[in-house]
């Protein structure tokens, strides 16, 4: 008899396994085993927010096996053990749900347990103390689960209808685009104002050298513009060379400076971002990774404690670990009298889980490096020495700061020091820096001794001029950090809620800082002109309030979707009537100064180029919205049909963003040019220009897009090759002996491995992604087909695919689907013939074939001749007969769901209790 631990990932599960032994099976879930499903109608506010839930192949196939263990090893007990967060309480919900309808529970005890690192201590503490799940933390996850489903299936459709071309709106996306796109505005607005500052070098009687900064003058205090042109500064530097100075004063004082705490999500995405330049995701797949274990002398070793959290504080027995350590490697000097005690000062934080610390502070970077890869090895430096450093005594640094005057005491300078006393913590960390030795010569300026009445020789004395700057793109760090002060989203969405920015289009990364794009800037103009109140940060953090709220069993869920659908919903319903000239107007007032911005020759920026030329009046540009999405046009139209994309005008009246093409060098093989340009659907690189051939045919140039986050500006030569040679060879299978490459495809980078696919995820690299990160990925690929062997009559290769709508079996022309619930790697060739036989169908033809060509196509890729179920295939030469016939004979088999009875409304009113959340409502 075994009992049952369902865990995430396969990772984990075969860690745990051998911390449990025999008497356990560890079983992976893969994640949620299902979700809401991606169509109008899945959360039913009419019905006090029932929801439907639906679970594809792969989640019905992991509750199967769960569902067989407990069956075959007649097990007494269930442990649920998904990650200890919201997530993962809801990933336990589901699982024992799904559990139930299939009636695999009887007889049954289900706990839920969870641990916060994966050490054999804590995974026997977690199965001696199970508990209940979860029921307010299960409330939470259906709140944000219904809210950023309404939102997005609500107010998307209005995006789509008023503003053509955007995308789609998220709750908390749409607000994290706000700040991009205000900031972004704050830069253009900005106007930099000069100002001057006087510096002169001074040597003491001793020949010391030192410099100071001219900080009154006339008898008056010197502000930041009080030298404002070269004029003023060239007066001050003549009064500085016509004085003899001594040394007036000097004050010296010691200050303390403490550890930051131990990382949080968000510090951690901050800091990695900052000293490692590793994107919020890449951060936290290699802190899963470190999570869930490496492979440390044959055994697999968790490393670090659970990554999402934003708590600081940490358990006793391993802040008395990290003292014992520090204590044993530093002395006694560097540990503080009492163990530190942190507290989080972020908005909204919950102090539900342990910062991110090491698991065993014994095992040291250094005692672990060679057992982890470079990017690992940097990222658990970075957390262990943060968590060490916590529990370390203060750095002490002595502060002095010289005040020079002239004899009448009007004109007086400062000279500024600081050195170390004791370095304390910073011994080991120093937050922000990253190199030592910058460090080292920002914090030790030391200034020579000097006395009070001692009169320094003076040198050269020199006038600087300044501008100020405007404020700073957000980089991944600063928008965390502004993210987590304003209390929106929870640090387990950050590395999600950015990267959907990206892919949708509406902001880009460069040189590590976010960008814009019109199409994002046009969304938040949409937005904020009218739907102001749910793109605002407060109205923002105060929901994120009410859902924490929910978590602590404080409020209750419905209640709070009710107060914000009834409000949400008048905001939508008075759009129906909003005219696109109205929406053109509003966007026109907040964009006009962005992509009209004014000349330095004082013309007219909306000035019609064409209806000037030709005298025309009435020839002013402005913002239009076509079917394809935004533009610039005449208001003269259809007169005037000059139009322009909806790229920002620079001064000279050129179009900034269109950049020509960019030259890298030139490619050692082929002795022709390498460049990056920017096409339709982004940035590309190219070898060669078109030509042609020896016959006369014009000849293309090799091209090879860039994948999404490379950064255009940092691309080597090198690397530019690299992606116009791909596929990369990476290795062999081990298992199979087939190649593994790397590839750029229609979707983006993937791997394939003979039938084996796997696209790549953001944090990983095409272009140096190496053996074992590859097998990884490919562990949860599954193949395109299987060959199950030849037909018996013809000889023919019998196929099963995996396509579109399911997996179905082809031999020559013919396919038919596999039955529901079918595997297709467990189907033999004995039914493929069977089922081909009974139900094959000849291909469809490809999409836009002519029905005059007759007969069957040449079986096209496994892509694009997957058998759709809701309509089956016919012949070509027959695809003009009687459609509608046809489609009424097979309606659509709708998407595998949960099985749900329907309920009156005066029911789903009634708070539901835990266990019958079975199905549709909850």
């Amino acid at each position: 008899m075994t009992d049952v631990v369902v865990v995430e990932s396969p990772a984990k599960a075969k860690t745990i396994n051998k911390y449990l032994g025999s008497g356990y099976t560890v079983l992976a879930s893969f994640g949620h085993v299902r979700d809401l499903p991606p169509k109008d109608g899945s959360v039913r506010p009419e019905e006090d927010f029932a929801m439907d839930w639906s679970s594809e192949d792969r989640g019905e196939k992991q509750v199967r096996e769960i569902a067989q263990a407990l069956k075959s090893g007649k097990s007494k007990r269930l442990y649920l053990a998904t990650d200890p967060d919201r997530e993962g309480e809801a990933i336990s919900w589901h699982v024992r749900e799904m559990l139930e309808g299939r009636r695999a529970l009887k007889g049954i005890e289900v706990h839920r347990i969870t641990f916060n690192e994966i050490t054999k201590r804590a995974i026997e503490h977690a199965i001696a103390h199970p508990r209940d799940l979860d029921v307010p933390l299960i409330d939470a996850y259906l709140a944000r689960r219904a809210l950023d489903y309404l939102v997005g299936f609500t107010l998307s459709p209005v995006l789509w209808r008023k503003l053509p071309g955007s995308r789609s709106a998220g709750r908390v996306q749409s607000v994290a685009l706000r700040l991009i796109c205000e900031r972004e505005a704050e830069i253009e607005v900005f106007k930099p104002r000069e100002y001057w500052t006087v510096e002169s070098a001074f040597q003491t009687p001793a020949g010391a050298p030192f410099t100071a900064r001219l900080t009154h003058l006339d008898g008056r205090k010197l502000d930041q513009f009080d030298l404002p042109d070269e004029t003023a500064a060239l007066r001050a530097k003549a009064a500085v060379e016509a004085g003899a100075f001594r040394v007036a004063a000097i004050e010296k004082k010691r200050v303390r400076r403490n550890p930051p705490p131990p990382f949080t999500t968000s510090t951690l995405q901050q800091e990695s971002s900052r000293k490692l330049g590793f994107g919020a995701q890449a951060t936290m797949r290699l802190a899963q990774q470190l999570y869930e274990g490496v492979d440390i002398g044959g055994e697999t070793v968790g490393l670090i404690t659970y990554m999402r959290t934003d708590g600081v504080q940490m358990a006793r027995e391993a802040i008395h670990e990290i003292r014992d350590h520090v204590k044993d490697a530093f002395g006694p000097d560097y540990l503080p009298v009492a163990a530190r005690e942190y507290s989080s000062k972020a908005k909204n934080a919950q102090e539900a889980h342990e910062a991110v610390r090491p698991t065993d502070v014994t095992r040291t970077p250094q005692s672990v490096a060679r057992y982890l890869n470079p990017e690992q090895r940097r990222l658990y430096d970075l957390v262990w020495k943060r968590a060490v450093a916590s529990q370390m005594q203060s750095a002490e640094l002595d502060q002095t700061a010289v005040d020079l005057a002239d004899g009448s005491g009007k004109v007086r300078l400062r000279a500024t020091g600081q050195v170390i006393a004791f370095d304390g913590y910073l011994k080991l960390y120093r937050e922000d820096i990253d190199d030592a030795r910058l460090a080292a010569d920002d914090e030790n300026k030391t200034l020579p001794p000097m006395h009070e009445g001692e009169e320094p020789r003076r040198g050269e004395v020199r006038a600087d001029q300044h501008f100020t700057q405007p404020p700073p793109r957000y980089s991944e760090a600063s928008l965390v950090k502004k993210m987590e002060e304003l209390g929106i989203g929870r640090p387990s969405t950050y590395a999600s809620i950015l990267q959907t920015l990206q892919d949708r289009s509406y902001v880009r990364l460069e040189a590590r800082r976010f960008i814009p794009e019109d199409r994002g800037r046009l969304v938040t103009a949409f937005l904020t002109s009218f739907f102001t109140r749910y793109v605002d940060t407060n109205f923002t953090a105060a929901l994120e309030e009410k859902l924490d709220d929910i978590s602590g069993g404080r409020l209750d869920w419905r209640e709070v979707m009710r107060d914000f659908w009834a409000q949400f919903r008048d905001a939508v319903d008075a759009t129906k009537d909003l005219k696109i000239s109205d929406v053109i107007d509003a966007l026109d007032e907040d964009l006009g100064p962005h992509f009209f911005p004014a000349n330095e020759g004082g013309t007219d920026p909306r000035a019609c180029p064409v209806c000037t030329a030709e005298h025309r009046t009435g020839g002013r540009l402005g913002l239009r919205l076509g079917r394809t999405g935004a533009f610039i046009g005449c208001a003269n139209y259809p007169e005037c049909r000059y139009t322009r994309p909806l790229v920002v005008q620079s001064a000279d009246g050129e179009d900034a963003g269109n950049e020509g093409p960019r030259s890298l060098g030139t490619d050692p093989n082929t002795g022709q040019e390498v460049s990056i340009r920017r096409g339709p659907y982004g940035l590309y690189a190219q070898l060669g220009e078109p030509g042609t051939d020896e016959k006369g045919k014009a000849t293309k140039p090799r091209r090879a897009s860039l994948p999404r986050g490379m950064d255009p500006e940092t691309l080597t030569l090198e690397r530019a090759i690299a992606l116009l040679n791909m596929p990369r060879i990476i290795g062999v299978h081990p298992e199979t002996g087939e190649e593994i490459t790397a590839n750029l495809g229609r979707f983006g980078p993937y791997l394939k491995a003979g039938a084996l696919s796997q696209s790549l995820t953001p944090g990983d690299d095409v272009l140096s992604i190496g053996m074992n990160r590859a097998m990884e990925l490919l562990a949860n690929a599954k193949p395109r087909g299987v060959t199950l062997g030849n037909h018996p009559k013809d000889g023919a290769v019998v196929e099963v695919k995996r396509g579109r709508f399911g997996p179905y079996a082809q031999h020559g022309s013919t396919v038919a689907s596999l039955p529901r619930g079918v595997e297709m790697e467990s189907f033999t060739l004995d039914q493929a013939v069977a089922l081909l036989a009974e139900k094959g169908k000849p291909l469809p033809p490809r999409k836009g074939a002519s029905a005059r060509r007759g007969g069957a196509r040449k079986a096209p890729a496994a892509a694009e001749a997957t058998p759709t179920r809701a309509a089956p295939a016919r012949p070509a030469a027959r695809a003009k007969a009687a459609p509608a016939k046809a489609a009424a004979k097979a309606p659509a088999k709708p998407a595998a769901k949960a099985k749900v009875a329907a309920k009156p409304k005066t029911a789903a009113a009634k708070p539901a209790k835990p266990a019958a959340r079975t199905t549709r409502s909850s």
